[in-house]
This record gives structure tokens, sequence and C-alpha cells, in this order.
């Protein structure tokens, strides 16, 4: 009889990994210098990065918000269920290094659709106790839910922090990313959280933007939609964000050593499930 994760990974019917065709996982890697990328990952994200040179250093600056939000959930709201959507290639920093650092008896679940992201992840968390990685596709919350490792893993009856970290903005709105956020934030129960950080239009050069959507799109075959702050306030439907709310990465609760840029590219936060 078929193991129970490879009947849940395998409806996927995903092709072969294609060298060829750049991954959004990958790309970001590459961009914060890592080495589980290809070639063509790394020849897009240099092509883009020439178009929008902050883009390199907005991705590495999500990842240090990342690491604030993931310590203030678990260190000081006591949250210590944790599902990370759309988690990417391991790399330094990762989610359940800063959680179990605050709580070692946190628990987290990584999801992502690229194979190469869960490989990696998966060695990584050989010997690492109460954290697992899932092939799932974050925009069915049904099938990521019910994933077998996923419910021996986090306890849905309990409160816990769902994770959607420079993710929301390669669904576009057809693709009906509020109902995505409802579906997960009506799965989980009550005093959980929402922490999310999103892409915004450049108000400085909306044309570079656009042309680098283009591309990454193009090569890629996944869309780019940044939404303004407004926009990304309505995707969280009754959810209360906390302070400081929805604001420049670089601005929430910000590293006093690091001065933050004067034309974000990404906002996020926390909000609350009561």
């Amino acid at each position: 009889m078929m193991d129970p994760v490879d009947r849940a990974e395998m409806a996927l019917s995903l092709g072969e990994i294609d060298p060829d065709t750049p991954s959004p996982a990958r790309i970001y890697d590459f961009w914060l210098g890592g080495s589980h990328n290809f070639a063509a990952d790394r020849e897009l994200g240099r092509r883009i990065a020439e178009a929008m040179p902050q883009l390199p250093v907005a991705a590495r600056a999500n990842r240090a918000f990342l690491g604030r939000v993931v310590h203030h959930l678990v260190a000081d709201l006591g949250v210590d269920q944790l599902l990370d959507l759309g988690s990417g290639v391991p790399t330094s920093g990762n989610v359940h290094e800063v959680a179990k650092a605050a709580n070692p008896k946190a628990r987290v679940v990584y999801v992502d659709l690229d194979p190469v992201a869960i490989a990696h992840a998966r060695s990584l968390l050989e010997d690492v106790h109460d954290c697992e990685a899932i092939l799932a596709d974050m925009r069915h919350p049904d099938a990521v839910l019910d994933h077998p490792l996923l419910r021996t893993t986090l306890d849905l009856g309990r409160p816990m922090a769902v994770m959607m970290f420079a993710v929301l903005h390669f669904i576009p709105d057809e693709g009906s990313p509020e109902l995505i956020v409802q579906d997960y934030m009506d799965s989980v129960a009550d005093g959980s959280y929402l922490a999310l950080s999103h892409g915004v239009p450049d108000v400085h050069d909306p044309g570079a933007q656009l042309d680098a959507a283009r591309s990454y799109a193009a090569r890629t075959g996944i869309p780019f939609v940044p939404r303004t702050p407004e926009e990304l306030g309505r995707l969280l439907g009754p959810l209360k964000p906390i302070p400081p709310g929805l604001v420049p990465i670089d601005e929430w609760m910000p590293d006093p050593l690091v001065t933050p840029r004067d034309n974000p590219l990404a906002y996020g936060g926390i909000a609350l499930k009561n």
C-alpha cells in the first residue's frame, strides 16, 4: 500500500524538475546568497536585479523581517505552532531555528510547491523534532491542511501562526487570494495569527517594476502582482492587525542598526483571529 505522504504529494501530478525553468523559490534563494539554485534561476535573478537593483536588498530585508516576526510570535505572543506557506529554499535564520531558540517545544510545518525546496528542507530537518516540510500547493488550503505530515505535527484545535511571506503577490486577483487567506484562517482556532509580507507598487519607478514583473512571468509562468497597502489590508478580512499594523517591513519593530529605505517595496505585519 502506498505511503499516505507519497499519495498526498503524488496527487499534485508535478512534472520532472526542469533546471531551465526558473523557480521563484530558487531565485529568492539566489538573491539571499544561497546555493540551492540553477543557472536559469541565477540568470533571471541577475536580469531582474539589473532592472530593479533594490530587489535583492528587499529580499534580504524580508528575510530579516520574517525573523523578527517569528521571534515576536513565539517569545512575546506565546505561539508554539507555525505553518509557513510558500516557505522556499531553506537558508540562514530558518523559521524553526528562530522559533526553537525562543521555545524548544515549538512545532513548524513548511509548505512549498518546489520539489527542490522541500528536498533541501527535509534534509535539514532530518534530526529536528516536531518540524516537517510538505510538498503542497498553498492555493488549495484543504489539501495542505489534510496532509498527513501536517496533521501529525500541528494541532488545528489550538492557536497557531499561519505565515504567508512574499507569496500572496504571486497570486493574481482572479486566483482569489482573499479567499485563500479566509479558508486558512477559518480552519484554525481562535487566538491564531496571520503573519505576512507582500510586495507593493514601486512609486519611484513603476515602469521598471512592470518590466521586471513581465520578465518574471514570461520565464517562470508565475505573475507578480504588487498591491497597495489598502488592498493588502482588505486581504485580511475580519482579522485585526496588531500594533504596529501593516507597515513597511523595515519599520516593523525595526532593527535600530538598520536605516529604513525611502522606497519600501514590501509591507507586512501580524493580524489576530478572535
